[in-house]
């Protein structure tokens, strides 16, 4: 899957995400990843379908991986390629393959030229080590680069280091039908809103549709997000559910909502 980007309108191209680290399952440090990933790959045609986060033990990582790539066309992981021992997200990757990992000329040949003389410690070369037959992704803010080995891709943890890796990779990747949005703001409590949308959603199952409750000077109202790749289907359920308002005598208190497409 790592040759020329392809599209296709039709085709439904899914992810997941992996995000490797203790300091996050700790609460240590708070993930800034997941949202800025999920909104770049729906922008670019590719639905991100699971979020997993595992401590950092290899073994944990690598069960993940190879579930998650067998699963999805493609999988990204954050974190755990950094400089100290408990990075080893990249020889738990090479061990998922079954392939050896060792410095690689190459992510020695960048980092040089980004390290001045008796800069480039053993600590840093470590960040050098890339699975046998991996690609590499470039990281033009620190010079150690990611990698992706066939559906894999393997980036930074820090969030500014993880942008432009993906920003580097995408134009390789596979991608398919973008995800359309509409929303409609009811302000109303959930509650009085679930029946109805339930019978439209039975209606309309080749539609996305969920309910967000939300709290605005002092009083409960609802978000009605409706979802689908096909925009015939979503004006459709869209009337659907105006016309559901409308019997349920909130109509009066719903509207429509100006937001971007890839609002979830």
């Amino acid at each position: 899957m790592t040759g020329e980007k392809e599209e296709n309108a039709d085709k439904i191209v899914t992810a997941a995400l992996l995000v490797i680290g203790d300091e996050i399952l700790s609460g240590r440090t708070k993930d800034k990843n997941i949202g800025y990933v999920a909104d770049y790959l729906t922008e670019i045609g590719i639905h991100l379908s699971e979020v997993r986060i595992v401590s950092d033990v290899q073994e944990r990582i690598v069960a993940a991986v190879n579930a998650l790539r067998q699963s999805y066309d493609y999988v990204f992981t954050t974190g755990g390629i950094g400089p100290t021992h408990d990075d080893i997200t990249a020889d738990a990757v090479a061990k998922a393959f079954g392939v050896k990992i060792d410095v690689d000329p190459r992510a020695v040949a960048i980092m040089e030229k980004r390290y001045g003389p008796g800069e480039f410690t053993p600590a840093r070369k470590r960040m050098a080590r890339i699975p046998d037959g991996a690609e590499l992704v470039a990281n033009s803010v620190s010079a150690a680069p990611g990698f992706m080995i066939e559906n894999v891709i393997v980036m930074a943890g820090v969030p500014r280091i993880m942008q432009v890796m993906l920003d580097d990779v995408a134009s390789r990747l596979r991608t398919g039908a973008k995800m359309l949005s509409r929303t409609v703001r009811v302000e109303r409590p959930e509650g009085l809103v679930a029946p109805g949308l339930g019978q439209v959603q039975e209606a309309y199952p080749d539609v996305q549709m969920g309910s967000y409750p939300f709290y605005e000077k002092d009083r409960l109202g609802t978000h009605v997000v409706l979802r689908s790749i096909n925009e015939g289907r979503l004006t459709d359920a869209l009337a659907a559910v105006w016309q559901m308002l409308k019997a349920e005598d909130l109509a009066d208190a719903s509207s429509d909502v100006e937001l971007n497409p890839n609002t979830r």
